[in-house]
């Protein structure tokens, strides 16, 4: 944008004018950017002079205001062309190489590549002179007659050949990981669609092919995909605190303030605005690319936008560190799951280091035992001096020591951990998409299955929120259903329709049904859609009505919000007088009601004392028939003087009442049931609406969340608050201590008060495991609480474009018996994970103990390094594959949830491991010493270096691993049970790899050769191994006799111990550990900041005001000065968690700006 201030505007758009119009459009980009950076009467001020109001704009962008785009397929290639297409560029995945480097960086892995090299290297090198065999003594005996002495290479080789191996599975898992979250990703994105006008018809189109020019229609709850200029509006407010910290609503209006900014939301109205600026243009993707859409390049960018400061990066840079943090946070909420660590993560980490810390001292201990015996045996029994030419045999000898005690050590590792952990959630968010569950962050899923509340809406979750009216209260008379026309009176069914076509958001709509004979498809907001449907049924229609007053001529609108319960429209009357019509929960309405129709159609005063019996006669009974009530109202004005729209209280008064009617909504078929299985695995469902509570109570007793005479509690907001706040008016734990556990129904709530019940649920400590909380919202004003939760569910249909955003997970279906299949998808990957661990720590105890004491009675490991990994490969890789991806069961909701602090090895799992490792042992260690005579043939201990493979040695090789394959079956259960061959063949993915790692078995043993120091066994052999193998079967069935009552010494391992649990606030929001002294330093010096911050703004303020420039102008200017002055301060601050906190506070800005990063670092 070169170097220029804003006046120079003018002077580079005159040069602009003929490269732009030869373009066709009456503006640049350029020119839109720098327009949709002023705001207020500034921007109005510029439209008017520059462009003619609004429909210059529209004219000079070739659009309709009413009509919007043709639609021509040129036109918009062209407006692509010119101005952008609405996507902002995603960071660059990591390559398969980058990923592969990554996998290298394993520690075992390094150290096993190093002992092949060192061992490669050595087999090469061949001592001088032949007389040293002699020399050397026994310690090479035997090797040269066989001539094997060239193969020595073969074990180096297949060592480095197997690592290969693993670092390629690793990184091709890390890969596909990450194509899924981009995947899963790009779809959560295809899935926004936005309502455009095109060709005057109102289509639905995805978020990334709206275009500059297009006429887009907002309403509440939409998040802007765009800039836009607004065209016409009606009570429209906006929340900009994403773009500017400014937490307070900004009321926009075409004639005050009516420029819109991409990635802000619409907290109240509607309206329609033309689209001035798209993807990277617009004052979100301007901020992306200052951030260089990732955290990595920021430090780059950020000495770039010193020396850049065009208009451009003047106006953004103060909204850029407001929004430092926010949108910093955005980004890395969508790249990455959540920072926090889950409940299983936790777990798995512990147990991960322990196994870790236990094999690396078993390997020192095997290698040092070792080298001690052949350093003793050689040089003091055998009194043997070290003779030179000797040297580079003993150090292949302790190579060979070397390469063991690692294989031991890679043996104890389980790397199939974090594998099987992943490979599980990848395979359940994968299964989760079909059961209409879109998973946004992965562990969400897993803390699904620790659930132990669920509070969920009632509309459109537990009902089908196909709204329709069936009773209603007009002219003195309740009809228990829908009344002919013909039997009303005519004054007062006139002005019904009137009052419903016209007060309710033009965008709702009844379509005919998709398919013959199915239900009609209701568009927008269903309780007006339940309306409208009552105008058809009375044989009449809204269209014309709308037709006749389009949307433009509605003189003004008060549009629904949680706080005032009702929607009220203007018109003006033909005689210069004007009508406003009312709509609204009906005790809300009826409140501010004085007259009400009588039978004839004519108003009559309606007394308090009518108003008591009207809600005892008619809202009760409707109520408690599980009916929504609404209540429809008007009331006429005069035109002259005329009132004060402002004054809401006054306008909202002295309505005249037509009717009451009573919408239904019917529970889902589906939901009594899903509740009750719910119940059955120990959550409890709570119900939190905005409806009344009589109508609330009726539909929990029917989804079953209530029955009837059980002691609980049914109540509405105000009464909960009354409950739980003190004298003052603050909330108090204690008191929602003893509200909460008999909570069931929780009616007229207001947003807070479903973030304050969830709040208090969480914090509660009066039961012993933290209760772990699911909410499902759909709302706009639900993003506190879905972001509060342990787990938020959003409505895919339903849900508003902020609800997504604060959630975890997207019910696509907005149906409750989806969250039931997430609680078992969850519950799954819980069991899965055990089951791995059960199956992977038998063989690592074995293992273990086996190359351990192999190698110091025999100076030789029983099981060869290569051999190692090879059991290694099947049983991480493999075994994780095929226990991560067991379907779940119905079985697993019939048990209670398992809570934070029970041990991930229960004692059942623990019983198994350690019973199956004494038999394998007992097996091996019998096969090791007296298998040669057994089965009379040679023994293979005590062979010397590079001696040829013996039969011995493969047998145990090969007993092992049947031995695994079958446990491999036993550790498809672990709560105990006896048959582990139900539901076997409904896991196609674990019958192949058991099978396949069989084929692969025979091939090893068969034609393995050298390489994998075997020898190739007779059909007799084979079958001792696998009947030894088929052992652990039966073996499986003697250990679940064993009651675990007898065994109490197993209860400690990969528990969360009290301790260990940091408290929630600190798990949840730091990335690192840090100690308290630290903290306190790091509180210090955001307070720091906040203080320097808000006396900066001060003074730019006061600054400002003298000079008369433009406000961020001047920001921009003084920047540079301060920002060095700020940053020498920001160097204390040491952990990478405070990265984004420096960069957010290098740019003086409100204090919003510090409040909006602070909570990414969990202090304030």
């Amino acid at each position: 944008m070169g170097d220029m201030s804003n006046s120079d505007f003018y002077a580079k758009n005159q040069r602009n004018e003929g490269a732009n119009h030869a373009a066709g459009f009456g503006c640049s980009l350029m020119e839109l950017r720098s327009l949709m950076e002023l705001r207020g009467t500034e921007a109005v001020v510029k439209l008017q002079e520059d462009y003619g109001g609004v429909e210059g704009l529209c004219k000079r962008l070739k659009t309709s205001p009413t009509e919007g785009l043709t639609g021509a397929q040129g036109d918009l290639d062209k407006r692509k062309e010119e101005f952008g297409k609405n996507l902002i560029p995603p960071k660059k995945p990591k390559t398969f190489l980058q990923l592969v480097w990554e996998a290298l960086q394993d520690v075992t892995l390094i150290i096993l590549e190093v002992a092949a090299l060192i061992s490669l290297g050595l087999s090469f090198y061949h001592p001088p002179g032949e007389s040293s065999g002699e020399s050397c003594g026994s310690v090479q005996g035997g090797v040269e007659d066989e001539g094997e002495a060239e193969a020595g290479w073969i074990e180096g080789a297949a060592i480095l050949l197997s690592v290969v191996c693993v670092v390629l599975v690793t990184a091709f898992n890390d890969w596909s990981k990450e194509k899924q979250f981009r995947g899963l990703q790009s779809r959560i994105e295809q899935e926004q669609k936005f309502q455009v006008v095109r060709g005057s018809q109102v289509i639905q189109l995805p978020v990334s092919d709206i275009l500059v020019g297009d006429i887009a229609q907002i309403k509440y709850g939409d998040l802007l995909p765009a800039d836009g200029v607004l065209i016409q509006g009606n009570d429209l407010k906006i929340d900009e605190s994403s773009l500017t910290g400014e937490s307070d609503h900004v009321k926009k209006a075409a004639d005050k303030d009516p420029m819109l900014l991409s990635g802000t939301h619409v907290m109240e109205g509607s309206g329609r605005m033309v689209v001035t600026a798209v993807g990277v243009n617009s004052q979100t993707g301007i901020i992306f690319t200052l951030l260089g859409a990732g955290v990595e390049e920021e430090e780059k960018k950020e000495k770039k936008v010193k020396k850049q400061d065009g208009a451009a990066a003047m106006e953004m840079q103060p909204l850029k560190s407001a929004e430092g943090g926010e949108e910093e946070k955005e980004r890395k909420k969508v790249s990455i799951p959540k920072k926090e660590k889950s409940v299983l993560q936790g777990k798995l980490t512990k147990l991960a280091v322990q196994i870790g810390k236990a094999g690396l001292l078993m390997s020192a201990i095997t290698v040092i035992i070792l080298v001690l015996y052949f350093a003793i045996d050689a040089f003091v029994i055998q009194k043997r001096p070290w003779l030179p030419e000797c040297t580079p045999i003993y150090i292949q000898y302790f190579v060979k020591f070397f390469i063991i005690g690692v294989t031991v050590l890679v043996v104890a590792v389980p790397e199939g951990l974090p594998l099987a952990v992943t490979i599980s959630l990848a395979y359940s968010v994968k299964k989760m998409m079909k059961d209409n569950n879109l998973v946004r962050h992965l562990d969400a899923c897993e803390t699904m299955g620790n659930a132990t509340a669920i509070c969920s809406d009632k509309t459109g979750t537990l009902t089908t929120n196909r709204m329709t009216a069936v009773q209603c209260y007009i002219g003195d008379v309740h009809y228990k259903e829908i009344p002919e026309p013909g039997v009303l009176p005519p004054k007062s069914l006139d002005l019904l329709v009137n009052s419903i076509s016209i007060n309710s958001a033009y965008t709702t709509k009844i379509l005919p049904p998709d398919k013959e004979g199915g239900l009609p498809k209701q568009v927008g907001n269903k309780t007006e859609c339940g309306l409208l449907g009552l105008v058809l049924d009375l044989k009449r229609d809204y269209q014309p009505i709308r037709n006749q007053i389009p949307e433009e001529k509605l003189y003004k609108v008060y549009t629904f919000n949680s706080v005032r319960k009702s929607m009220s429209t203007v018109v003006k009357l033909p005689d210069g007088s004007f009508r406003m019509y009312s709509k609204g929960a009906s005790e809300i309405v009826l409140k501010k009601c004085n007259h009400i129709l009588s039978e004839v159609g004519e108003p009559r005063v309606f007394r308090p004392r009518d108003k008591d019996e009207m809600v005892k006669k008619v809202i009760e009974p409707m109520a408690c028939d599980g009916l929504r009530t609404i209540c429809v109202a008007y009331r006429d004005f005069p035109s002259d003087p005329e009132p004060d729209w402002d004054d809401e209280n006054n306008i909202l008064s002295d309505l005249t009442a037509i009717c009451v009617v009573g919408i239904e909504d019917p529970v889902r078929p589906e939901v009594p049931d899903a509740i009750q299985k719910c119940q059955r695995a120990g959550i409890t469902v709570r119900m939190v609406t905005g409806d009344n509570i009589n109508t609330a109570r009726a539909i929990a007793i029917k989804c079953g969340i209530i029955h009837p005479g059980e002691d609980f509690l049914c109540i509405d907001g105000k009464e909960f608050n009354r409950r739980i706040r003190n004298e003052k008016g603050e909330v108090e734990q204690e008191r929602i201590d003893k509200v909460w556990p008999k909570l069931r129904v929780l009616a007229r709530s207001s947003p807070t008060d479903k973030h304050t019940l969830v709040k208090g649920i969480i914090d509660s400590t009066m039961v012993e495991q933290r209760q772990v909380v699911a909410v499902t919202g759909d709302g706009t004003n639900d993003g506190p609480a879905l972001k509060k939760a342990d787990v938020g569910f959003a409505m895919g249909i339903a849900g508003t474009d902020v609800a997504k955003e604060a959630s975890d997970i997207i019910l696509t279906d907005d149906n409750f018996s989806s969250i039931v299949k997430a609680v078992m998808w969850g519950r799954n990957v819980y069991d899965s994970i055990s089951k791995f661990l059960q199956f992977q720590l038998t063989v690592n105890v074995v293992a273990v103990i086996v190359a351990f004491t192999g190698a110091c009675i025999t100076q030789d490991s029983p099981l060869k390094a290569v051999q190692m990994l090879w059991v290694n490969l099947i049983m991480d890789t493999f075994a994780s594959l095929a226990l991560a991806t067991e379907p779940p069961t119905e079985a697993l909701l019939r048990r209670k949830p398992y809570g934070r602090n029970k041990p991930l090895i229960s004692s059942t799992m623990t019983k198994n491991i350690l019973g199956h490792g004494v038999y394998q042992l007992i097996i091996i260690f019998l096969l090791l010493f007296i298998g040669e005579q057994i089965f009379d043939i040679d023994s293979g201990r005590n062979a010397p270096l590079h001696a040829p493979p013996s039969e011995h040695y493969t047998i145990i090789f090969n007993t092992f691993v049947m031995m695994q394959l079958f446990n491999e079956i036993n550790a498809r259960k672990i709560h105990g049970e006896r048959n582990v061959f139900e539901g076997i063949f409904r896991n196609p993915i674990f019958c192949s790899i058991v099978f396949g790692t069989f084929a692969v078995q025979i091939i090893i043993v068969q034609f393995g050769g050298k390489p994998f120091s075997c020898q190739p066994l007779d059909l007799e052999k084979w079958m001792w191994c696998v009947f030894l193998g088929l052992g652990e079967l039966v073996w499986g069935q003697v250990i679940a006799t064993i009651p675990n009552s007898k065994l109490r010494f197993l209860r400690r391992a990969g528990q969360l111990s009290q301790k260990d649990e940091l408290p929630e606030e600190d798990v949840n929001e730091e990335n690192e550990e840090i100690d308290h002294a630290e903290r306190e330093l790091r509180r210090g010096q955001i307070l720091w900041f906040r203080g320097l911050n808000r006396i900066q703004t001060q003074i730019e303020v006061v600054n400002t005001f003298k000079s008369g420039t433009s406000f961020q102008g001047a920001g921009a200017l003084r920047r540079q000065s301060s920002t060095t002055s700020q940053n020498q301060d920001v160097t204390n601050v040491s952990s990478p968690s405070h990265v984004s906190l420096s960069n957010a506070l290098s740019s003086p800005t409100s204090a919003a700006a510090a409040a909006a990063a602070a909570p990414s670092t969990g202090q304030c």
